[in-house]
């Protein structure tokens, strides 16, 4: 069985991208990024199709 978790906030550039890179590095750790789908949303439209912000992505993974 594969869950689907959805994080949703105002405008999807931000928090819910944040939550969703963080819950996948988490469901990794634990092993069980096989059985979990992550996806964000926002409730508004008016950042359809920008990236997340860069405040909101952290420091470049190395």
């Amino acid at each position: 069985m594969t869950y689907r978790v959805a994080v949703v906030c105002l405008g999807n550039i931000c928090r819910s991208p944040m939550a969703h890179v963080v819950l996948e590095d988490r469901l990794e750790r634990a092993g069980l990024a096989d059985r979990v789908s992550v996806a964000s949303a926002g409730t508004g439209d008016w950042h359809v199709g920008q990236p997340m912000d860069r405040r909101a992505a952290g420091p470049p993974r190395r």
